[in-house]
Formats: C-alpha cells, sequence, structure tokens
C-alpha cells in the first residue's frame, strides 16, 4: 500500500520504503531518554500455548527503546499465572504479568462493586483498563502502545512504526491508530471491517446525512485494528468499552477529546494476520455475531449522543440500505482478491452480510429498548474520585502478586 494519499480529516502516515527499522529504532531511542514508552500486551492464557505469542516475545527481546512491558493475564490459575511469568520472564526489559483472576485483583474489584463502578463483563476491555490504570499508577511513562498477542506476522517493525508519531517530540500527534491489508497470502481475511463497517457508515451516511464523525470513521483504513498508541496524559479520561466495541469506542473517545489533527493513523506491514473468529451465526452471544451487534450500537450510541435521532423504521431502512451497499463492495472485494491472485468464498461473505443485516436490526432493538445502556468502564479520574487509594492499591496488589507466586 505505498502511496502518499490523504483523506483530509486525519492524517495518514505511509510506509514508503525508504527508510530502514534500524534508522526508527535508533531516533526512537533517542526520543525514548526523555519520554519513556510502555507497551501494554492484553493476553490469554491460552495464548501462550499458542504459535504466535513465542515469535513475539523473540521480536520484542530485540527493541531497545521499550521502558517497560505490562502484560495483562486473563483466565489464568495460580500455577498458570506461574508458567505466565517463567513464560514472559526472557523479555530484556522491565516487565510485569497482572494477574487478573487474583485473590487481591478479585479483592480490588469488589471495592468497585460497592461503589458501582465496577467493568460489566471480563474480556479484553477489562483487561486493558486494567493495565492502563497500572500504567496510570506507576506514573513513569510518556507513551503507551498496545497490540494483540495472536498476531501471527509479527515484526518489531510493526511496534516502530506504531509509536513513532506520538514519540516524535516535533508532531503533534496524541494518538496513532494502526492499519495494514488484512491477508495471509492466500486469502482476503477482515470481514467484520470489510462486509460491516465499510457498508454500514457508507449506509448511516446515506439514510442520516452528513455527520463529521462518519467521516471521520469513513477515513481509518482499518478501524478494528487492535494496534494504537497513545500519549499518557490523555490515559485517565479514556473510556474503555467492556464489550467488543472496544476499539470503534476507542476511536470514538478521541474523536470526543482530541483535535483531528492530533489523531494519525499509521501503515504498519505488509500483510497481517492473526486468530479469526468464528461467525457464530448460531449464537448471538458469541464470535462475529456477538461483535457485529456491540460495533453497531457502539457506533449509534456515538450518533444519537451527537444529536441524531433513531427509530424502528430508520433501523429498517438502515438494514436494506446497508445490505445493497455490502453486496456492491463484495464486488469490489472479490475483483481485489482476484487480481491479486487471493481466494474469496463469495457463498460465505454473502452469509456474513446476511448475519450482519439482521444484526444491524438487533442492536438497533436493543439501543431503542435500552437507550441508557452505557458499556462505558468508568474513567481512572472518576474511579480516583471515588477512591483516591485504588490506584496506589491496584499497584501494590500487582508487585504483591508478582513476588508471592514468582
Amino acid at each position: 500500500m505505498a502511496d502518499f494519499h490523504q483523506n483530509g480529516n486525519i492524517t495518514t502516515l505511509h510506509n514508503l520504503r525508504t527508510r530502514s527499522l534500524e534508522d526508527l529504532t535508533y531516533e526512537l531511542v533517542t526520543f525514548a531518554e526523555t519520554r519513556k514508552i510502555t507497551l501494554i500486551l492484553p493476553c490469554l492464557y491460552s495464548e501462550l500455548e499458542g504459535p504466535a505469542l513465542p515469535h513475539i516475545l523473540d521480536e520484542l527481546s530485540e527493541v531497545p527503546y521499550l521502558h517497560r512491558i505490562v502484560i495483562g493475564l486473563d483466565r489464568a490459575d495460580e500455577s498458570q499465572f506461574r508458567h505466565a511469568r517463567d513464560f514472559f520472564a526472557r523479555l530484556p526489559q522491565q516487565h510485569i504479568v497482572i494477574w487478573n483472576d487474583s485473590p487481591r485483583m478479585k479483592a480490588l474489584g469488589a471495592r468497585l462493586e460497592e461503589l458501582g463502578l465496577a467493568p460489566q463483563e471480563p474480556g479484553k476491555g477489562k483487561n486493558v483498563w486494567g493495565c492502563i490504570g497500572y500504567l496510570i499508577a506507576r506514573a513513569d511513562s510518556s507513551i503507551m502502545a498496545i497490540h494483540d498477542c495472536d498476531i501471527l506476522t509479527y515484526d518489531r517493525s510493526m511496534l516502530a512504526r506504531l509509536v513513532y508519531p506520538v514519540a516524535h517530540p516535533a508532531f503533534s500527534y496524541q494518538m496513532a491508530k494502526g492499519f495494514y491489508p488484512r491477508t495471509d497470502g492466500h486469502q482476503l481475511n477482515g470481514r467484520v471491517t470489510r462486509l460491516l463497517v465499510s457498508p454500514l457508515l457508507i449506509a448511516l451516511k446515506r439514510v442520516v446525512g452528513d455527520r463529521d464523525y462518519l467521516d471521520y470513521l469513513r477515513s481509518f483504513r482499518y478501524p478494528l485494528s487492535g494496534e494504537f498508541a497513545m500519549r499518557t496524559l490523555t490515559l485517565p479520561d479514556l473510556r474503555i468499552p467492556s464489550d467488543w466495541g472496544l476499539e470503534v469506542g476507542v476511536l470514538s473517545e478521541a474523536w470526543r477529546n482530541l483535535a483531528p489533527g492530533s489523531v494519525c493513523q499509521v501503515e504498519l506491514a505488509d500483510s497481517y494476520d492473526h486468530k479469526h473468529q468464528d461467525l457464530s451465526p448460531e449464537d448471538a452471544s458469541r464470535g462475529l455475531s456477538r461483535m457485529s451487534t456491540d460495533i453497531c450500537k457502539a457506533i449509534f450510541r456515538k450518533l444519537a449522543a451527537d444529536g441524531t435521532v433513531f427509530t424502528a423504521n430508520l433501523f429498517r431502512t438502515l438494514k436494506a440500505t446497508y445490505y445493497r451497499a455490502a453486496l456492491d463492495l463484495l464486488d469490489s472485494y472479490y475483483n481485489d482478491a482476484k487480481m491479486n491472485g487471493l481466494s474469496v468464498d463469495r457463498h460465505k461473505e454473502e452469509k456474513s452480510v446476511e448475519l450482519f443485516a439482521e444484526n444491524i436490526i438487533r442492536a438497533g432493538q436493543i439501543f431503542l429498548e435500552n437507550p441508557h445502556e452505557s458499556p462505558f468502564i468508568p474513567t481512572w479520574n472518576r474511579v480516583h474520585a471515588a477512591d483516591p487509594a485504588f490506584l496506589s492499591d491496584l499497584l501494590r496488589a500487582a508487585l504483591e502478586d508478582s513476588k508471592e507466586y514468582g
């Protein structure tokens, strides 16, 4: 994707293949002397047994500019936590594995329950939120980066390109969002972005009219990427969604809190492949079916907060408009894949579109029946206001877990 096109809404930073990783790394080491950089890795224990994470650690071990790595570990018992500590021990950087299921962490969760501030459900959003709280409590980093632990095509150049825009002292960016083509070299992937988000934003513009927020979301080449970097000063007021609308929710928060000139997207890789979720058409609470519903709700909530009035009739019109836009894009994706020697299963693609169309109606019904639903985890500023000792206790719990079970 070596081009220099700009969309006019947010800056796109391309990879024009004119600069080496070594050159970028040299600069980042210099920047990191005054702007400490921390990487957050939200992780399931099962990912320690997968093919991606060992290679990711091999790559991260060669990164000299990271001040700290914070690993949030979900779905682990005590013996698995001990194994995880050993697994990550080869990282040369300062690092900590936060055991989210430890007795100490559960006690802190009970404190939040009493205050009415606890995350509504477990998952990646809660994991990221907890790691951000730990980072805020440490108060020694200027830059935070996040990426997933299931990236099969990981290369340390991805991290260098991700953090460079927010680490450079002459750049004004507060947030950088990664993008890439979702392909494993054999087939075209990225179904939810291609078959839901892109045609849904087209349909929304046709149905509800021009909205700056829609133009903003449409500016991102891969809005559902799990890779982003931010200046840590923005973190205490960041609202993290607890459902599967995490990526769209974070983009919406950047839209709410930051000027458009403070947000950029950066090209990270020529190809990208990770664990694929099942479509799960038979169970709306799992897989891409659940993800698509949560993403739709996140977009509807944001548009409603900006003054858009939604009705049942509007959602029916939106479904029909989306379906036509998605089928039109299917031809574009099919031709693009064929020209590049990639496979696309048209039948499966159309089945996905049919499911996503139904989930637009499902998300709309949920929104209309419960318009006050808020899946956002409270900001750390609010938690601190309600319980000023909580952040320091979170830091202490993570350190004591690491010491006691190490």
